[in-house]
């Protein structure tokens, strides 16, 4: 599956059991690392932590602009599990967006690339407080990195704001949260109601299966949650399966199982139990809906047809679209080339949206 995250990042955050391996080799790009710490964060709970780390990649030179502030700054926001390392090593997203004459082209864009909260290089459970960790949510994620923007990187607003899952519905958050965050949004593959029905449900099951495993203990385990944690790994392969795709690649018993042998074991590898309980239960204050009037900026938000998390025959996103003044939403057709809900990192199936984009709010 190629995966250098641990479980939740399996199917949600990056390419996983049917991507093909990419045809060239990634690009070598440069890319810079820091944090941000933050004294005495105030969690949305009323929990507070002396110091939040605030992990942070950047590609690309910040251009300063007459009132002190960074005017070429794009913000990308990764999914459940991941890190924003998913986004500066993966030629299928990267190297279409970023490189030379690309629409993002890091000459002229200065690319931020948050982890956020509970996640990467930012504080999070497994840093040692365990299950005494702050209840943080997608609302304490926004803020901490509007807190990155403004008093570390002095950038007061994005020239576009994107997200990937997870990152999809915190653009969302940010947008309500400060309407001036970005000249234009992309967000891919997210819904904006309350988390229910299915997307609620496989979520919470995955929490009660590790919390069930008597290695738990309540979170305080010696030794990692197997059987828990397997549970999680299986689900999240269920959850970003692309099923055209997968009949087409693996068209025989034999084939399937061959394909997905060793792919649990392998999202197992380095994942934290506690970590994943806290990622997963982190959406479950997300509601943007009644507050999207708020987002009057040009946004381009873009789902695809197999997206086993955002399902198109809900009709939420079309309902919901008419709420901004200034958004489009486009849905990627099934095919036997689309990756599920992964398809958001692959740029080709939405390169021509986002030049689109970005020319409607030049």
């Amino acid at each position: 599956m190629h995966h250098l995250l641990p479980a939740l990042a399996l199917m949600l955050a990056l390419p996983g059991l049917a991507a093909a391996p990419a045809t060239a080799a990634p690009t070598a790009w440069t890319v810079a690392e820091g944090d941000f710490v933050i004294r005495d964060f105030r969690f949305g709970s009323g929990e507070t932590l002396p110091e939040l780390k605030q992990h942070y990649r950047t590609l690309g030179t910040p251009h300063v602009g007459k009132d002190g502030y960074v005017d070429n700054a794009v913000m990308v926001l990764h999914g459940t599990g991941g890190t924003g390392a998913q986004f500066s090593g993966r030629p299928q997203f990267t190297d279409l967006l970023f490189g030379p004459g690309q629409p993002l082209d890091i000459t002229r864009f200065f690319i931020i690339l948050p982890d956020a909260i509970g996640h990467g290089g930012s504080s999070k459970p497994s840093d040692g407080l365990r299950m005494k960790f702050p209840a943080y949510d997608y609302q304490d994620m926004v803020n901490a990195q509007q807190r990155l923007l403004r008093e570390h990187l002095k950038v007061r607003t994005l020239r576009l704001l994107m997200g990937t899952s997870m990152g999809c519905m915190m653009d969302f958050v940010h947008a309500e949260t400060d309407p001036s965050i970005a000249r234009a949004m992309f967000p891919t593959a997210c819904l904006t109601v309350e988390l229910a029905g299915r997307n609620r449900m496989w979520r919470k099951m995955t929490i009660d299966a590790i919390k069930a495993d008597p290695l738990w203990n309540g979170g305080n385990y010696s030794a990692p949650p197997i059987a828990g944690l397997r549970t999680a790994a299986v689900l999240s392969v269920i959850a970003g399966s692309a099923p055209v795709r997968m009949q087409a690649d693996y068209p025989t018993r034999a084939a399937a199982e061959a394909a997905v042998a060793g792919q649990v074991e392998a999202g197992i590898a380095g994942a934290d139990a506690n970590d994943t309980i806290y990622r997963l239960d982190a959406s479950r204050s997300y509601n943007p809906s009644p507050l999207l009037g708020r987002i009057t900026m040009p946004v381009t938000w873009v789902n695809s047809a197999d997206d086993f998390i955002n399902p198109p025959n809900l009709h939420i996103a079309e309902a919901e679209v008419g709420k901004m003044p200034n958004a489009r939403f486009v849905l990627i057709p099934e095919s036997a080339e689309t990756r599920g809900h992964s398809t958001h990192s692959w740029a080709k199936f939405w390169v021509d949206e986002l030049k689109e984009l970005l020319r409607r709010s030049e």
